[in-house]
């Protein structure tokens, strides 16, 4: 779409207000509004001022002024809202007029940019696997004298047992035992199709939709793949919906990667491909019928997995989901149909089209921006330098006897972990200036400022559980 088409499309659709969109460092989306005669064919090159310094990780108040600037191709109108048009919009300086090195959407297209200059592929597509929990309830807290959560859900199989006003049909859900039951059990049927139904009204191609795993309203609808900046858009659309249609119907949706203790976690599995001149590059005769580029593709991502985790796997949360007995990829490794693994790969179609595989570790609370870039960047390092993943690991990895599975890699199990493997190994991430320095240390202060250390210093409800009476 145009500017001109975008106006066009204002007239048509009789838009009062322009909803101008972009996503903040730590992956917030964020948005002001405008009326709509504000919104003109010069709108998209000079764009609209707001305080970057307001901002986590971004400007000091000394330099603040900076510049959202709308890409008409994003445009779509608000399903919730009445008479407004959404556009996603990149940052720039307002007196050079560059892109910003920290806004996440413009990490995302100078990878693209980077692929397409190293001749190896001119298109990296993503398909996404976003879970979240939908609970008819939530409330937490945390201060000086108190720190708690409670959350609650018709499914949930603590329910089985509860009196209530209207008799109880016993249909919860029990734990792990979530994946693909039909209603009255899955009683969110209704609300994934209104989901999927408005992605796709919004211009996301929307694969399927199904309950998960886990007890009480775990979810997934697959987006089908498509370029990563345009996934990475698509991601914040499909946040948007889901927690928007989920108050809709007096419900709460939440990405965080593991709001239940004891049961499966949320996942952001990505599926990725290479292309070029619309012929994929990853169909091949080699292991799961992968070519030589996607094997090399896998060592690179597994080689730099554990610095990927500090974007892939960005939150303190993120290493309670990293645990065995949940399927969560703990083990650093490859395999054909094996979900297990780090890296799967996929066994649905002969069709060389859709050969790839998908990268399980990350998890929805990541900047999809930053970390879908950083896991092409790997890929492509991976691809450059010829790095070997390995022998694959076929076998069950939660059955393996100790002594083989100590040979197996692990992901980090923290965060500052993974920080610490992030500040250690970056160069791949640097190379055409994608990320660069002052983005990565940028990350690694706000992440061990913000939420490691403010973790560190609070008393955890546990901690009363088998301390209080010591």
């Amino acid at each position: 779409m145009t500017p001109k088409e975008v106006l066009a499309l204002c007239r048509e659709r009789e838009i009062r207000a322009v909803d101008l969109r972009f996503m903040d460092f730590p992956g917030t989306q964020k948005h002001f509004t405008i009326p709509v005669k504000a919104l003109t064919e010069e709108s998209f090159e000079v764009g609209f001022g707001f305080d970057g310094s307001s901002m986590y990780g971004w400007q000091a108040i000394n330099e603040s002024d900076m510049l959202v600037v709308p890409e008409a191709g994003t445009a779509f109108v608000d399903p919730f809202m009445n008479r407004t048009l959404c556009l996603f919009c990149n940052i720039q300086d307002p007196i050079t007029r560059e892109d910003y090195d920290k806004d996440p959407r413009n990490v995302a297209r100078k990878a693209e940019k980077y692929m397409q200059s190293t001749g190896l592929a001119d298109t990296a597509n993503f398909g996404p696997e976003a879970e979240f929990f939908v609970f008819d309830s939530v409330r937490f807290d945390q201060n000086e004298h108190e720190s708690y959560y409670h959350v609650d859900s018709v499914e949930g199989q603590w329910n089985r047992g509860k009196a209530e006003s209207v008799p109880n049909a016993g249909y919860r859900i029990r734990y792990k035992e979530g994946y693909f039951p039909v209603p009255p059990a899955d009683t969110l049927q209704d609300l994934r199709t209104e989901i999927m139904l408005i992605l796709m009204e919004c211009g996301v191609d929307v694969e399927a939709q199904h309950h998960e795993v886990a007890t009480a309203g775990q979810c997934e609808i697959d987006m089908k793949y498509r370029p990563l900046l345009e996934t990475a858009d698509n991601i914040l659309k499909y946040k948007y919906i889901a927690k928007n249609v989920a108050v809709q119907h007096g419900k709460t949706a939440t990405f965080m990667p593991k709001p239940l203790w004891n049961d499966n976690g949320s996942g952001l599995h990505l599926h990725l491909s290479l292309w070029k001149e619309g012929e994929s590059l990853f169909a091949g005769s080699g292991y799961g019928g992968l070519s030589d580029m996607a094997v090399y593709a896998m060592g690179g991502i597994l080689k730099h997995a554990p610095a990927l985790l500090a974007f892939c796997c960005p939150t303190t949360n993120s290493y309670k989901r990293l645990i065995p007995g949940f399927e969560a990829p703990i083990n650093l490794t490859y395999s054909y149909r094996n979900r297990s693994a780090a890296i799967r790969i996929p066994v649905h179609s002969p069709n060389p089209n859709n050969k790839r595989f998908e990268f399980r570790c990350p998890d929805p609370s990541a900047n999809p921006y930053l970390a879908m870039s950083a896991v092409l960047m790997a890929a492509l390092d991976g691809i450059q330098n010829k790095i070997d993943p390995g022998a694959p690991l076929d076998k069950d990895i939660y059955d393996l006897a100790a002594e083989e599975l100590d040979t197996v890699a692990k992901v980090p199990r923290s965060l500052n972990a993974s920080l610490e493997a992030l500040r250690e190994d970056h160069a791949f991430l640097l190379k055409g200036d994608v990320f660069t320095e002052d983005v990565i240390d940028t990350w690694i202060w706000y992440k061990s400022t913000r939420e490691i250390e403010a973790l560190r210093q609070r008393p955890h409800p546990w901690e009363f559980t088998a301390y209080y009476d010591i």
